[in-house]
């Protein structure tokens, strides 16, 4: 066979990859010049009738055949296939949203609140969620025999602490950092914990076995109960942008005497009457008084010299009644239909 044939076929395929304008067409010339029944691959069959001599001429020349218009074919293939994204892509038209994510509700309140107390001349401390018994109760005031202790609020850790006459425990409250905070700083002492706290309790509209809590602390000479709610005043006002109305009744905590209960009124009703606020018209908020002689002798600070007091609420607490949400466990559902009102 002559092999001016091969050369006719290579400038006849190249000359059509070249003029190709479209992917369809370039498969195509492919089919056409490479396929199984194209000119090409007939006389490759023909090698058989061929000497030895001619078989290998004209089949190396086939193959370099072959090979060119392959090559020019994949070539061709890369820029058409460039050039047609390029003409897909409409750059007049206005480009896709990117969704910023946002804060969650219990971090917005925090942060505000740690501004709030920071401007109060407030330390903002943080400390550990896995707490000894010694500073979660003991150093507190809170003896072995106190229904505290009891495991249908406190959830114990198969652990000694490293003292090795402790057991851990998930805190129950912030409070611990009371004690930590007057041995790592003494007095005078103004400081606000935020953090995580944990319960051994059922769930319902009004309470959850994780939440968040703050504690506030303020150690000093000659502190009263009128410096206590005047702090509170202040920053639920902040908070609220508004005059707060409260409540202060009597209450029971072993770490302070005396002891006080502060009710909110309540935010979703107004005082009316609703299921958050169990038809009473007041939410309960926080728990406060001034520190007892005996914590602040567990903290090291003497109680014939300074006074001080102490107050502590639930930061989940705070933001339903901030935000109008009528059950606290929305907050750790992790929904972001609930979230993004936020």
């Amino acid at each position: 066979m002559d092999q001016s044939f091969l050369t006719k076929i290579k400038t006849a395929a190249l000359a059509a990859v070249a003029a190709a304008q479209k992917l369809e067409g370039l498969q195509t010339i492919e089919v056409e010049y490479l396929g199984r029944k194209s000119e090409l691959t007939n006389s490759l069959r023909q090698l058989k009738d061929m000497t030895a001599v001619e078989r290998q001429t004209f089949g190396s020349l086939a193959n370099e055949v072959k090979q060119a218009i392959a090559d020019a074919i994949t070539k061709r293939r890369v820029e058409l296939g460039n050039s047609e994204q390029a003409e897909a892509i409409d750059v007049t038209l206005p480009g896709q949203p990117v969704a910023a994510g946002r804060l969650h509700p219990l971090s917005v309140m925090q942060y505000q609140l740690e501004d709030i107390f920071s401007s109060l001349g407030f330390r903002v401390l943080d400390g550990p969620e896995l707490e000894s018994e010694f500073f979660n109760f003991e150093s507190l005031n809170v003896p072995a025999a106190h229904p505290a202790r009891d495991m249908q609020d406190t959830f114990f850790v198969d652990e000694m602490a490293p003292d090795q006459t402790n057991r851990l425990v998930l805190r129950t409250h912030t409070s611990p950092m009371q004690i930590r905070a007057m041995r790592a700083f003494g007095a005078p002492l103004r400081a606000v914990f935020p953090g995580r706290v944990y319960r051994f309790e059922a769930t319902d509209a009004r309470h959850e076995t994780t939440f968040t809590q703050v504690e506030g602390l303020l150690i000093d000479r000659d502190i009263s109960i009128a410096n206590l709610t005047a702090v509170i005043r202040s920053f639920l006002k902040e908070i609220f942008q508004r005059d707060v109305k409260l409540r202060l009744r009597p209450g029971y905590f072993p770490f302070v005497e005396p002891g006080f209960e502060v009710d909110l009124n309540c935010a979703l009703c107004e005082g009316k009457g609703c299921p958050v606020c169990k038809q009473t018209g007041w939410v309960e908020f926080m728990g406060c008084g001034l520190v007892h002689p005996s914590v602040l002798r567990a903290g090291g600070i003497d109680p014939n010299e300074y006074s001080g007091f102490a107050f502590g609420f639930g930061l989940t607490r705070l933001v339903m009644m901030k935000y109008g949400i009528d059950d606290i466990r929305l907050l750790l559902q992790g929904d972001a239909r609930f979230l993004n009102q936020f």
